[in-house]
């Protein structure tokens, strides 16, 4: 009598089918927090032939969103440091300049995620919140898709504070600045991870827009 498999990773489910694709092998060959999937398959090219056998190694980190904090009355924003251990292996300063940023539990709704994470990281509340898009981080290797959000603060108060979950051994230092001065460390290449840079350059995008919208006054 065989032994019964153990089940698979909540997070590391079988690859869907799709037209052309040939699955010839799928394993889970990690499953801690996150789980490593092994696929070995084929696919139709473009021409209509086979491709070759192909394996990959899959990590599977789920849904996760990203807020980037802005006040339309003073016009300015609040990303977040923390130590950053893949950006020290890269050979880049392990200080990172981001925004707050998380995974979604499991049946989470992306914008009440997004306020979770913003009041964890920066204990700022959202007043409103404008959706930017969904996009993939590392679609050659990790099947997330973080959903970003710009959510209206009051920074108006705001001082050089300190967050973090203490359970998960996560610090986060505020800092605030005009949208200007975000802009150019954008430009300057100062600003080295691309979910911030990308939301800042949405902002710069759609700041009238914003300030149209959520200062009633204007």
């Amino acid at each position: 009598m065989s032994a019964t498999p153990p089940p698979r990773h909540p997070k590391a489910p079988p690859i869907p089918p799709h037209p052309g694709l040939e699955i010839l092998e799928d394993e889970v060959v990690w499953a801690q927090r996150f789980a490593l999937q092994r696929v070995r398959f084929r696919y139709t090219r473009f021409d209509g032939a086979p491709s070759g056998i192909l394996t990959w190694e899959l990590w599977r980190r789920g849904q996760g969103v990203l807020v980037l904090p802005y006040d339309p009355a003073t016009d300015r924003v609040a990303l977040i440091e923390q130590f950053r251990l893949p950006a020290l292996s890269a050979g880049m300063a392990p200080v990172m300049t981001e925004c707050p940023a998380g995974l979604l539990e499991a049946g989470e709704d992306a914008e009440a995620s997004a306020r979770r994470e913003l009041a964890e990281e920066t204990g700022l509340a959202a007043r409103a919140m404008a959706p930017i898009g969904r996009f993939m981080l590392m679609q050659g290797g990790c099947d997330e898709v973080v959903h970003f959000f710009c959510g209206q603060v009051d920074l108006s108060a705001a001082s050089a504070t300190t967050h973090g979950l203490v359970a998960e051994g996560e610090e986060t230092r505020v800092i605030t600045l005009p949208a200007g001065d975000a802009f150019r460390l954008v430009a300057e290449n100062r600003i080295e991870n691309a979910p911030a840079a990308l939301s800042l350059m949405w902002l710069q995008l759609n700041r009238a827009r914003l300030r149209a919208e959520w200062i009633p006054s204007r």
